[in-house]
Formats: C-alpha cells, sequence, structure tokens
C-alpha cells in the first residue's frame, strides 16, 4: 500500500513539473511572438 501512494505522489509530482515547463515555455513562445507582431506594426507605420 505504501509503494502505490509513495508511486502516485511521484508521478504526479513529475507531471507537475512537466506540466510548468510546458506552460513556461509556452509563455516565452507567446512573448516573442508578440514581439514580432509589435515590430511589424512599428515598420508598417513608418
Amino acid at each position: 500500500m505504501t509503494r502505490i501512494v509513495v508511486f502516485c505522489l511521484s508521478a504526479a509530482a513529475l507531471l507537475g513539473v512537466a506540466a510548468c515547463e510546458t506552460v513556461e515555455g509556452a509563455g516565452q513562445d507567446i512573448e516573442k511572438a508578440g514581439g514580432a507582431i509589435s515590430q511589424e506594426a512599428r515598420e508598417a507605420q513608418n
């Protein structure tokens, strides 16, 4: 019983860490895309 609980907690922790990195990476991608859009908008105004 204890092994099952430890396994489940470990699996949940790993999934949590993986999700955090995925969200962080997605945030960075969105930030880069926003920067590119802003740059294009500035160039279009000139």
